[in-house]
């Protein structure tokens, strides 16, 4: 026997849904833990490979200002898929709204559980080159989100994730894979 959940219980259903979880385990007890459901999400690491630089966001992470009191935080573009939405399709419409980029090719990385101890999340990461036709409006996302696009040299971007100032796993995920697959990129030109 494996373990298996016997029963949910939601305690909170918004943008997420916050439910309890009630696990029997192989021996027969049964333990409780909690589970946030939101849906699953994308996340595009935009870089210009002639130019050397690629499209950090940034915006309001309310999770990030209540547990670092740090309001913003460069990361790359992210956002979740609509229902019915395909993978590559969400990072296509992401990377618009939030960076005003059209995305004409991707390379998906991986598909990764973001916080399996306590999130339903799965992530699909991708790269994405563009070139200055491809920016078609300033970006900043949709609604209430805020979003200030910057558009930095990829060396700059590495020396801040040497120094450990560059925070965001998802970025980080990105931006180490990006540096195994093109080297060429982060040497002088």
């Amino acid at each position: 026997m494996s373990a298996e959940i016997v029963a949910t219980e939601t305690k909170h259903r918004g943008w997420s849904a916050l439910l309890v979880a009630t696990i029997r385990l192989p021996d027969g007890s049964t333990i409780t833990r909690e589970i946030e459901d939101h849906g699953n999400a994308v996340c595009v690491l935009p870089y210009n490979p002639v130019r050397r630089t690629a499209i950090l966001v940034q915006q309001l992470r309310a999770p990030v200002l209540f547990a670092a009191k740090q309001p913003h935080f460069l990361e790359a573009v992210a956002g979740l898929i609509d229902a019915e939405e395909a993978p590559e399709s969400s990072a296509r419409r992401e990377t618009m709204e939030e960076a005003g980029l059209r995305m004409r090719s991707l390379d998906h990385v991986v598909t990764a559980w973001t916080m399996p101890g306590i999130s339903t999340e799965q992530m699909d990461l991708f790269l994405g080159e563009y070139s200055k036709i491809d920016r078609v409006n300033a970006g900043g996302g949709i609604e209430d989100e805020s979003i200030q696009v910057f558009e930095m040299p990829l060396t700059e971007i590495v020396a801040m994730a040497d120094a450990g100032t560059l925070t965001d796993m998802k970025t980080l995920v990105l931006l180490q894979t990006l540096r195994v697959r093109r080297p060429d990129l982060f040497t002088p030109a």
